[in-house]
């Protein structure tokens, strides 16, 4: 697949809006873009369920689904695929109330260019991408937070279950950390005082 071609797939129900968008896609000369139509949410479902697609266009007034439950049912079926939402003029508030839930833009139908239009699916993949990476990041940080019962005397730390642990296990479980060892001077002085030299080590 050429690197500069986007995977759209519209989900809208009039073949006239369906014609005019293709044809503002085909003006931009910087990238190839392959869509394929779906008239009915069922249809789009069953079809982005099948992969390889970048962004989705979507008509909230469908045949078999109408209103914020149209973006929603979507979200939930694929919710890594970006969503920019078609809306006519009555219905603006309900894709601003479908871009508080995840969609990633809204564009009117009235109006539109291919200059917008274009816009709005390159910002929408690249927001994607960023939301993308910042949720794989969480996945792969543990935070270790609250009050931790450890021993005064030998350090261990005790478990949810009830379990003592070194410190060491404690954390290399609970985070992203892991430790090397070392000694430090007050140590050396008091346990080593034959390897104890003022200001180094031996």
């Amino acid at each position: 697949m050429d690197k500069n071609q986007i995977n759209i797939l519209l989900i809208e129900d009039d073949p006239g809006d369906a014609e005019y968008l293709d044809e503002l896609l085909a003006e931009d000369e910087t990238h190839i873009f392959k869509v394929e139509w779906a008239v009915r949410l069922v249809e789009g479902l069953k079809r982005v369920s099948q992969g390889d697609l970048d962004v989705v266009l979507l008509d909230l007034a469908l045949p078999d689904s109408a209103g914020i439950d149209t973006f929603v049912r979507f979200h939930a079926a694929a919710p890594d695929v970006p969503v920019v939402v078609l809306t006519g003029l009555n219905d603006e508030q309900m894709a601003i109330l479908a871009v508080s839930k995840g969609a990633q833009d809204y564009l009117p139908k009235q109006g539109l260019d291919s200059r917008l239009l274009v816009r709005a699916i390159k910002y929408a993949l690249e927001r994607q991408k960023l939301l993308q990476d910042l949720k794989e990041a969480l996945t792969s940080v543990k935070i270790l937070r609250g009050l931790l019962p450890i021993c005064a005397h030998c350090k261990k730390i005790r478990d949810d279950k009830g379990y003592w642990n070194q410190i060491e296990s404690y954390i290399r479980t609970h985070s992203e950390a892991n430790f090397s060892h070392g000694i430090c001077p007050e140590c050396v002085k008091k346990d080593y005082p034959d390897l104890y030299q003022e200001g180094e080590f031996i």
